[in-house]
């Protein structure tokens, strides 16, 4: 009698997850949908970095302007360009310039461009906390690495319900550390300048330029 009872209830329990995971995965793809709509969008962040065993804690602010895969990142001092197929951090204090090619099997972070669709492969998916702030209501999912070796242990992604677009992302790694990106401000259809995601090259005539290529 108890094993019945046991198995009843283990397969009510994997009921639910299914229709957490369900809804979790209609949650992200109305995310996606709403942000394939944009023309482009310039988003303001706080970076938080966390490790309380090693008693580290930074914090700082970037912004990125993003228009399909194309993306200008400043963040800690430096700007990275991606121009759809070379990626370009310019560094002003070393006054250095490193170019790549852009290889997407091997970006194993979510840059500016995958933050709001990064989720849409490798990860499984589960309904999380809901929280109040400031009055929006953020729906937290939790996506979980298929790869068991992945890098990143699981990844919370904040979503207001109204709206439907992000509001943060919170990555844990093995060894405890948690990377917070919280948006800020968020803006979309803007009016950007037409070579914006070019890089020119003349702008740096005294940088040492490292082509990595």
């Amino acid at each position: 009698m108890k094993k019945v009872v046991f198995l009843i209830l283990a397969c009510f329990s994997l009921g639910i997850q299914a229709q957490n995971s369900q809804k979790a995965e209609q949650l992200l793809n109305e995310v996606s949908k709403k942000v394939s709509s944009y023309d482009n969008m310039v988003i303001d962040f706080k970076y938080a970095l966390e490790n309380t065993s090693e008693n580290i804690h930074q914090e700082t602010r970037g912004d990125a302007s993003i228009k399909g895969d194309k993306y200008v990142l400043n963040f800690m001092g430096t700007t990275q360009l991606f121009d759809g197929k070379k990626v370009y951090t310019i560094i002003p204090e070393d006054e250095e310039i490193n170019i790549s090619n852009y290889v997407a099997e091997d970006e194993n972070n979510i840059t500016p461009s995958k933050m709001f669709t990064f989720y849409q492969d490798g990860y499984t998916f589960d309904w999380d906390i809901t929280q109040n702030v400031n009055g929006r209501t953020i729906q937290y999912v939790k996506l979980t690495p298929i790869d068991s070796e992945a890098e990143v242990k699981n990844i919370l992604l904040g979503i207001d319900k109204e709206t439907k677009n992000i509001y943060n992302l919170i990555q844990t790694q093995p060894n405890g550390t948690k990377i917070t990106i919280t948006v800020k401000s968020f803006k979309t259809n803007q009016s950007l300048a037409q070579n914006l995601f070019t890089f020119d090259e003349s702008r740096y005539s005294n940088y040492y330029i490292n082509r990595l290529d």
